[in-house]
């Protein structure tokens, strides 16, 4: 078990959890993030997704405005991380496939 999983990241994953709607999402978010922080969230997404597509750092700048240092993060993320973007994306893209 990682270091930061403990009592209260369990806890924020459960709440995580129990959302059922996109509107409950955004107010969770609201009440718990900074405007930034639920923005700079969804860019590392985004920028996620399009490392998946091979679309290349510069394209991938110009349309996010996310900095050389953030995409290789979440590359990083991509290639060496738990698999969590996958996860997520492949699930996002199969419901849109639906």
């Amino acid at each position: 078990m990682s270091s930061w999983h403990n009592k209260s990241t369990d806890e924020l994953c459960e709440a995580l959890l129990s959302l059922e709607t996109k509107e409950e999402c955004y107010a969770f978010l609201e009440d718990i993030c900074t405007i930034k922080e639920a923005l700079d969230i969804s860019q590392r997404l985004s920028v996620a997704k399009m490392l998946k597509k091979g679309v290349s750092y510069t394209k991938i700048t110009k349309e996010t405005g996310a900095s050389a240092a953030t995409i290789s993060r979440v590359s990083k993320c991509c290639e060496y991380g738990t698999g969590g973007y996958d996860i997520v994306i492949g699930r996002c893209e199969g419901e849109k496939n639906d």
